[in-house]
């Protein structure tokens, strides 16, 4: 399993990458996440509801409620243009960590 500190500068990219899909939810997030990396990262549910905070506080998603399931109103979020934006920006930041940290790692 990777560690999250790790990937900690990459949690808002992961679900930026996941809203690009369509709206959807804590649990179902999370699921994806695991379901994805085939189990070999599990984001917390405190990393990930900080994100959302954080995420929606900066302009990249939007939060709503959806359908009531089970007595309970399901919290929904969805990326805007501006997130969009980001999530383009940390991938090109991506690709020039990766360019720079492979400089020293030996194959």
């Amino acid at each position: 399993m990777i560690s999250s500190d790790v990937i900690r500068g990459y949690n808002d990219t992961i679900i930026l990458y996941l809203l690009l899909a369509g709206d959807s939810y804590g649990y179902e997030i999370s699921k994806n996440i695991r379901s994805i990396t085939k189990e070999e990262y599990v984001m917390k549910e405190t990393t990930l509801y900080s994100a959302f905070s954080r995420l929606e506080k900066n302009a990249f998603i939007e939060s709503y409620f959806g359908e009531e399931t089970q007595g309970k109103r399901r919290t929904y979020y969805r990326i805007t243009e501006k997130g969009r934006r980001y999530y383009k920006e940390k991938c090109r930041e991506w690709e020039l960590t990766k360019k720079v940290i492979n400089k020293f790692i030996e194959e």
